[in-house]
């Protein structure tokens, strides 16, 4: 059988120590995630990153970095490869309906999520968020 990973992006939003995240449904349970999601057709993998983000929270935002690039295999046995970006927020759009399934976003800190590790979609949230704050992040131009 082929392995065939699902691509997926998410973007860390950092502001005064705070990080941008969703609350949003996922198997009838409410998580916490970053903005994410799948990379699609025709679409680079920073276009899909700037998409999520705005589809998800309302915010434009600058891509500003990679943190990382992970591999990931969910409990139902689905695959993932996720690349992680960082970003700035431009613009706020208020007015904007966030996707189905996003109830609202939140700014919360490190400690907050630790504290409500139990309420993260994954544990890549916090260690893609780990990694923001204590690894060296790459150059946009690695993404081609």
């Amino acid at each position: 059988m082929r392995f065939l990973p699902h691509v997926t992006v998410a973007t860390i939003i950092e502001h005064e120590g705070r990080f941008l995240m969703v609350e949003e449904y996922r198997d009838s349970r409410l998580v916490l995630n970053q903005p994410a999601g799948h990379v699609e057709e025709d679409e680079s993998l920073i276009q899909a990153a700037r998409r999520e983000v705005l589809e998800e929270t309302a915010y434009s935002v600058e891509l500003t970095s990679v943190v990382g690039i992970y591999l990931f295999k969910a409990d139902n046995g689905v695959s993932y490869q996720r690349s992680c970006f960082a970003g700035k927020v431009v613009q706020h759009y208020p007015e904007r309906k966030l996707d189905e399934g996003i109830l609202r976003t939140v700014w919360l800190s490190l400690d907050e999520l630790r504290q409500r590790r139990d309420d993260l979609r994954s544990y890549l949230v916090l260690d893609c968020i780990e990694d923001y704050l204590n690894k060296p992040h790459y150059s946009l131009d690695l993404i081609r």
